[in-house]
């Protein structure tokens, strides 16, 4: 859809690989990716010049940028230190969310608004969350799903902008991305529209203008079911080996 909305407007498609995670993101997975996609026919106009045409952004040879961003939060008072696990928060009491999406944090760590939190050298050892503005709508208008509306505090907590394992978190990084390559629309599945309201908080505290938004409704199989990683019989890659031609593939999920 991405390829499809920038063909239309005369655009110029972007391809980046949010590769900072180093336990998810492996490069016979990018390979795989890359070649299934110029198999189907999809190219992007611009890329470092690393690695041969169509090259994508990598955000792994990008960090440089991401800790500038979270020194500005840090000292404007929107993030703070937390010091919760992940079994911390899976015994906490928490909203139920659909599972698309992260659960409400609980606020065991967060301070009192008056609170001034030291801003250290670097983010690493700690997990660092985004404090939200709690009882505000979000609202922004969706290119295919239309007006969206979300309340800071019940529809999504303090979210997680830098991981304990010094890792910058996703609601950041795209953020500190999409500003820098001056992308004017951002196209992704519907699982993210929640992530929306939260990356404009984030823009805003940045002083960074947010793009247009397009959500596209997930793939799903002859059941109704939503494609993932278990469904490899109908990856590109599988369907590819079966005859299936690029044309073929893609009637089947338009």
């Amino acid at each position: 859809m991405a390829y499809q909305r920038a063909v239309q407007a005369d655009g110029v498609l972007v391809m980046r690989n949010e590769d900072l995670d180093p336990q998810r993101s492996k490069a016979e997975f990018a390979a795989a990716m890359l070649e299934d996609l110029r198999w189907l026919g999809i190219r992007w106009q611009e890329g470092p010049d690393v690695g041969g045409p169509y090259a994508p952004y990598e955000q792994s040879r990008r960090r440089e940028l991401y800790p500038d961003a979270w020194r500005t939060l840090v000292r404007a008072g929107f993030v703070y230190p937390c010091r919760c696990s992940r079994k911390d928060l899976a015994r906490a009491p928490q909203a139920p969310h659909d599972e698309d999406d992260e659960p409400l944090y609980p606020g065991t760590c967060r301070p009192q608004a008056s609170d001034r939190v030291v801003s250290p050298e670097s983010p690493s050892g700690l997990n660092w969350r985004f404090r939200v503005p709690d009882g505000e709508e979000i609202a922004f208008e969706d290119g295919d799903f239309g007006s969206q509306h979300y309340v800071a505090g019940r529809d999504f907590g303090d979210f997680l902008v830098w991981r304990r394992d010094d890792v910058p978190a996703y609601q950041l990084a795209v953020v500190v991305d999409d500003a820098a390559m001056r992308i004017t629309e951002v196209v992704r599945g519907a699982d993210l529209l929640r992530s929306t309201a939260r990356q404009i908080l984030v823009y805003r505290a940045l002083g960074l203008e947010p793009p247009a938004w397009y959500h596209c409704p997930l793939m799903r199989d002859a059941g109704g079911q939503r494609l993932a990683k278990r469904h490899d019989a109908l990856s590109p890659r599988a369907l590819r080996e079966q005859g299936k031609t690029p044309d073929e593939v893609i009637a089947m999920f338009a």
